[in-house]
């Protein structure tokens, strides 16, 4: 099966890459219909940015902001997941439409999402996670980061199978970015069966700050995201390559494209090595 494109639609006024640009109902329906249309096979809608150093929502703020998004795509027949840390959130956006829970902590940060996540019955996204935005880059403190991210993720994957949820509903994400500021993320990619276990793995790269940082080593200009989608495409090839289930990204196309490639290769009998 191909690496999928799950595309990031941010209802908020404050992401890193995109924040503002699709905050009302309106805006953010076309773009939510934009990237279905350019290969995106789930559509990932967020109400809250967990950009570093952003501040927290309360629960009714951000589905005010995603609930009438979720629905309308839902009726339009796009496949969604719902980013949020809320477990109230998660369950409201599911009763509108969406068919996959994406958390950042997961289920750390809200002590009612494992519950609700087993009661939902649905796909459950659970990414690794230290500490909120506020928080998160001082405790980028790895001895091995494989070996640990590996450790903490199989705690939350029992902890949710503890709780109700199925096993083979747990998607695993390795957190790039988060507690993790540059050289820390790339090992997680480069070894990323070492952490995944049996569990499908979402990789979310695009635009981060360690491609940033890798684009600037090469005398390049990373400092504004929108300088690192062909960082983010190189990302997706490499993902695609290796058979990773998803990658979230900000540009559907591009990912679509090079997958597309990928595919046609593997095809004509390459291997990766």
């Amino acid at each position: 099966m191909s690496t999928l494109v799950m595309g990031i639609l941010n209802v908020t006024p404050d992401s890193f890459s995109d924040g503002g640009r699709w905050d009302t109902v309106d805006a953010a329906i076309a773009r939510g219909l934009e990237l279905r249309d350019q290969g995106a096979s789930i559509v990932d809608v967020g109400g809250e940015s967990t950009r570093p150093g952003a501040a927290r929502i309360e629960p009714a703020e951000e589905q005010e902001r995603v609930v009438p998004v979720i629905r309308a795509l839902a009726a339009e027949g796009v496949t969604l997941s719902i980013d949020t840390m809320h477990a109230s959130t998660a369950r409201a956006a599911v009763e509108a439409g969406a068919a996959i829970v994406n958390d950042v902590s997961g289920g750390l940060a809200d002590p009612d999402m494992a519950k609700t996540a087993a009661d939902l019955a649905c796909d459950f996204i659970a990414m690794h996670w230290r500490a909120h935005s506020a928080e998160m880059d001082k405790a980028d403190r790895y001895e091995d980061v494989v070996a640990e991210v590996g450790r903490e993720l199989e705690a939350r994957v029992d902890a949710l199978v503890g709780a109700g949820v199925a096993s083979d509903r747990i998607v695993l994400d390795p957190g790039l970015g988060f507690a993790k500021v540059t050289d820390s993320n790339w090992p997680l990619i480069a070894r990323w069966r070492e952490w995944a276990g049996d569990h499908r793995v979402l990789i979310g790269a695009s635009r981060k700050r360690f491609l940033g940082a890798a684009i600037a080593s090469g005398g390049g200009d990373g400092a504004d995201p929108s300088n690192r989608e062909a960082a983010t495409t190189a990302v997706t090839t490499v993902c695609a390559l290796e058979g990773v289930w998803a990658v979230r990204v900000h540009d559907a196309a591009a990912s679509r494209d090079a997958i597309s490639v990928v595919s046609r290769l593997t095809t004509a009998g390459y291997k990766a090595r």
